[in-house]
């Protein structure tokens, strides 16, 4: 592969499982020929059906994929805690003393349900993590990010949403809410970044399996089957489906594109 992402240094968050789409996206910067941070909190995967981190394997699979130069770092921290997300972005900055990509991969799954479910904790919680530590995250990579005003040197950012654009997620609304609030601020966040040379794009990756749609580890076998069929191509998103997209937008062929809320999921949300 070419290297269009060479000298370039991208913090990707939420990469603790070979499985994940975070990891995914760290790779394919990788093999770019990126400096790749990732971010990582493993008690989080720990209670989830899927099992806990392997983050060692993490770290063994995107330093195979990292061209000759590139350097790979990792750090843990518990971007619930409005605090962490700052000195994430200072240190992630500080392995090759530039950071121009920043990819919020991070989410909290589990601990929600339905509006009438709802409590003050789990509002909060899904806010935190989902929007505020994203925000939070943002505003410090754009604060240390020096522009030289050309088009060629613009910063990349990415925010996550989810499918709440397209259909109800009934059992998920405390998650959903958080994700539709980086989707609907993403014009606002992109224009005022859009002037420091960051370019602030959001992806909503669809049903992709990252454990969660395996029979064995899913938490929602109910709905599984009903789930597979809708997918009009007739598999689940894999991983590296939206990790496609994201190199593309954070690479030399993607610094036209900004404010964009861009769905990644096999025509999922058409309903064929």
């Amino acid at each position: 592969m070419t290297s269009p992402l060479a000298g370039r240094t991208a913090l990707v968050t939420g990469v603790s499982r070979p499985k994940g789409i975070g990891y995914a996206v760290a790779v394919r910067l990788a093999q770019l020929g990126a400096s790749v941070v990732v971010h990582h909190f493993a008690p989080h995967d720990a209670d989830q059906p899927w099992g806990g981190a392997d983050v060692e394997a993490v770290r063994a699979g995107i330093r195979s994929a990292l061209s000759d130069g590139a350097q790979l770092a990792d750090f843990h921290a518990d971007l619930a805690d409005a605090s962490a997300a700052a000195p994430l972005i200072e240190r992630a900055a500080g392995v090759t003393g530039r950071l121009d990509i920043l990819v919020c991969n991070h989410a909290r799954s589990g601990g929600d349900g339905t509006l009438l479910e709802m409590t003050p904790e789990k509002l909060e919680g899904h806010w935190a993590v989902n929007a505020r530590a994203t925000m939070l995250l943002t505003k410090r990579f754009a604060e240390l990010f020096e522009w030289d005003g050309t088009e060629e040197n613009t910063a990349r950012a990415i925010w996550f949403t989810s499918g709440q654009l397209f259909g109800p997620m009934v059992s998920e609304f405390a998650y959903a809410a958080s994700k539709a609030a980086l989707a609907g601020s993403t014009q606002s966040a992109a224009a005022e970044l859009l002037t420091r040379g960051v370019l602030l794009n959001t992806v909503n990756p669809g049903p992709t399996n990252t454990g969660y749609l395996d029979p064995e580890t899913t938490d929602r076998p109910e709905a599984l089957d009903e789930l597979k069929a809708a997918m009009p191509l007739g598999r689940f998103g894999a991983p590296d489906d939206v990790a496609r997209l994201i190199a593309w937008l954070v690479g030399p062929e993607g610094r036209w594109v900004v404010g964009e809320v861009m769905s990644s999921d096999g025509g999922f949300r058409l309903g064929v």
